[in-house]
């Protein structure tokens, strides 16, 4: 029997070029004959009046052939993809310390960029107060958009009656997305001036299609926007690739000459928003086994200048609150707080990990307050059977958290090495060790319920090869390689004869942001529509060859039979072109069942949820706040895998990303001045191979997924984040150890250094 092409490990499809370095991204495609560079001048205060740009100094540096501003821009100067509340150049007011004010074009980058620096000497400005803090624009009630309120039951009732309270307060920073390809470009003007081609390291093509337009003054239909692939994008280049591609593609068009934009790190980070941070408070009612009677929260997260996707991420956040527990009576209220910093977005997770880790930590302090194991804790809270039903209104079909949680604890035998890990403590006066338990639920689809469609388009050519073209963007994480794999087990091919081409515009129409996790389930679901088109037509016309009912042709190892005859498919392919039998086909695919009030937040948003856990254990030096997680061992949940490889490095890169962002990844304002300080590698700290646990196990739980699915797959990208929370909490664990018994230590995320030993010296 041929090794099935679905459900196997086979590299990403790429792999051998992004090894040899060969791989080519948009920074290295040929520049056409004449392509100028730009660079964006930015503004060197938080909040003001913008005055007026020294224009004529600018032109007058070395190379600069143009110069744009805000009244430059011919159509709507906007790219924010909600609102129309972002400019794509300042007009009039100065938002945050790396606003574009103006765009320089030269005649290559490094002049451009030397241009460009003269901001600071050029823009005159009339400085305001900024707001700095999501907390205090909360308390001044400043927002981008009205609070979200989300209650089920009585919480106040319930509080006041409730055995035991816990009080809050917690704060969590931000994560910049930090791909290692930056933000990028390159706007080629068409035939005559009539058309315009974009390549753009984007994750959502058709917004920067629309947003191109609209800047241009166009009909959307005269802009075509491409995407090979991105060097990472984690949410980071779903909406806020749109300000470079519009101003490219602006310049481009004024001037008649091809424009690349290409930021240097120091200004992408200046410029971009990131993960929000959040903060919280919180009054949590419960009984003497810690079972949760009600809560009472509130979300303020620092949404920046403008509202960019700052909505979707907190009703994502509202509605993963409760993680993988039964809330019997809550009351949630979201703040989208307005400051004078880079605008938010999207990032890995889009609000999901912010609202979850407030449940985990309100849990951790329950299981501190009555002296109980908090893997205990968690479980007794778990959803269960008459208990399965979210406070939006969506039932918890499948319960995974218990099986899924008690394979976990005795593989990686939690209860033996939390008896161990006493024991060290007990001995050890200087490192301390801590051990941490969290599970995952996380649910799947866009929040936004028409966004969950796709197209797809299968071309088979007469030499049986065929070629995909799909909506979906590739940004590493091996999406064309597993709808490849759909495309030829349908046709039963062998998978190199499967090719999948780069994402365009032109080819499929309207297409959703490779996000939310959705990228197989939507993109595969439609390859599979089209291809089961063209299968159709092949087997019929196979069957007047064969003699044989239709449904009797099989389709297999490149080969395809009925009625006791065979054929290679390549053969079948070439006789059908001779008889007009059409080879290529549309596809398309929409998550059935969804709908969603957002007004009320209630409504069935996420077609089925991931489920996952992760058991952590952390050494800390109690001298130096120094830590480490020596040990991982996680179990996640993709349903039945199309590529177990792929979906492995997702799980444990997910993870990694999760416990750098909670771990080490810290973003620091300048207090008086606004300027984001750590904007550059050397002062912004990612994780990297040295920060992998020692001892890292991964395993995926191999339950196929009960919701019809792709191959009953389920999505991988996002819900592993989520993973990273036993890491923090495990460094908890371990500065508690350092405390007397039942203390619980107020760490702060991301926990430097500095935050392990500050909460160390608070238990002490």
């Amino acid at each position: 029997m041929p090794e099935p092409v679905v459900g196997t490990s086979r590299p990403h499809e790429s792999a051998h070029l992004h090894v040899s370095g060969a791989a080519p991204y948009t920074d290295d495609l040929p520049e056409p004959a004449g392509t100028l560079h730009a660079a964006l001048g930015l503004s060197p205060i938080a909040h003001g009046r913008l005055l007026s740009i020294d224009v004529e100094r600018i032109r007058q540096q070395p190379g600069v052939v143009a110069v744009f501003r805000a009244a430059d821009i011919t159509g709507a100067n906007n790219c924010g993809p909600l609102l129309h509340d972002d400019p794509i150049l300042a007009d009039g007011e100065l938002r945050y310390v790396g606003q574009p004010v103006f765009a320089v074009i030269a005649t290559n980058r490094e002049l451009a960029r030397r241009a460009a620096s003269l901001a600071k000497q050029v823009i005159q400005a009339e400085p305001l107060p900024p707001v700095l803090t999501a907390l205090a624009a909360h308390a001044a009630g400043q927002y981008v958009l009205p609070p979200m309120h989300l209650t089920r039951g009585e919480p106040a009732e319930h509080l006041a009656t409730a055995p035991h309270r816990l009080h809050g307060t917690w704060s969590l920073g931000g994560q910049e997305q930090f791909y290692l390809e930056g933000q990028i470009s390159l706007a080629v003007p068409q035939e005559g001036g009539e058309g315009l081609l974009v390549h753009c390291s984007t994750q959502h093509p058709s917004e920067m299609q629309q947003l191109v337009a609209h800047a241009v003054g166009w009909a959307a239909h005269r802009v075509v926007v491409q995407c090979r692939r991105m060097g990472g994008g984690f949410g980071g280049k779903e909406s806020q690739s749109a300000l470079f591609a519009c101003v490219a593609s602006l310049a481009a068009l004024a001037l008649k000459k091809p424009v690349k934009l290409r930021v240097d790190r120091d200004d992408d980070f200046l410029i971009t928003g990131r993960r929000h941070g959040f903060d919280y408070r919180w009054d949590v009612g419960f009984d003497d086994e810690g079972r949760v009677l009600a809560a009472d929260i509130e979300l303020v997260s620092n949404a920046g200048h403008s509202a960019d996707l700052s909505a979707p991420v907190m009703a994502r956040a509202l509605c993963h609150f409760d993680n993988a527990y039964w809330l019997p009576h809550v009351a949630m209220h979201g703040f989208c707080a307005k400051t004078n910093t880079q605008s938010n977005t999207a990032f890995r997770g889009f609000g999901g990990p912010q609202g979850a880790i407030a449940i985990e930590m309100i849990l951790d302090g329950i299981a501190r307050r009555l002296g109980l194991d908090a893997a205990d804790v968690r479980q007794r809270n778990f959803y269960a059977p008459g208990r399965d039903m979210t406070p939006y209104g969506q039932q918890v079909e499948e319960l995974h958290a218990q099986p899924l949680t008690a394979q976990l604890l005795a593989n990686s035998r939690y209860a033996e090495r939390r008896a161990e890990i006493a024991a060290f403590n007990a001995t050890s006066r200087v490192l301390k060790k801590g051990l941490a338990f969290t599970p995952v639920k996380f649910g799947i689809s866009f929040n936004v319920a028409h966004l969950n469609q796709a197209g797809a388009l299968v071309h088979v050519y007469t030499d049986g090869s065929v070629l995909v073209n799909h909506g979906g963007t590739e940004m590493g994480q091996g999406l064309n390689t597993k709808v490849a794999q759909v495309v030829a087990h349908e046709l039963g091919l062998p998978f190199d004869r499967v090719r999948c081409s780069a994402t365009d515009t032109s080819k499929v129409a309207n297409t959703s942001a490779t996000a939310a996790s959705t990228g197989s389930d939507l993109n595969g679901k439609a390859a599979q529509d089209a291809a089961r088109k063209i299968k159709a037509r092949l087997a019929a016309f196979a069957a007047e060859r064969f003699g044989c009912a239709a449904e009797l042709v099989a389709f297999e190892a490149g080969q395809v039979s009925g009625g006791g005859q065979a054929l290679p498919f390549a053969d079948l392919v070439a006789a059908a072109y001779l008889k007009r039998v059409q080879l290529w086909s549309d596809g398309f695919y929409a998550t059935p069942g969804l709908h969603w009030d957002r007004t009320r937040l209630q409504g069935h948003p996420f077609y089925y949820y991931a489920w996952g856990g992760a058991v952590c254990e952390a050494l800390v030096d109690t001298l130096t706040g120094e830590s480490r997680i020596t040990r991982a061992d996680i179990l996640h949940d993709v349903g039945q895998s199309l590529n177990p490889a792929l979906d492995i490095g997702q799980v444990e890169g997910g993870f990694i990303q999760g416990l750098g962002w909670l771990t080490m990844e810290e973003l620091v304002w300048h207090p008086v001045t606004g300027l984001l300080t750590t904007h550059a590698p050397s002062t912004y700290k990612i994780p990297t191979a040295n920060d992998c646990p020692t001892e890292f196990r991964t395993e995926l739980f191999g339950v196929a997924n009960a919701s019809e699915t792709i191959h009953r797959s389920k999505a991988v990208g996002e819900p592993p984040l989520l993973l990273g929370f036993a890491a923090l909490l495990a460094i908890k664990d371990a500065c508690a150890a350092c405390g007397p018994e039942g203390c619980d230590p107020p760490l702060r995320a991301p926990a430097t250094a500095e935050a392990v030993l500050d909460a160390i010296d608070a238990v002490r």
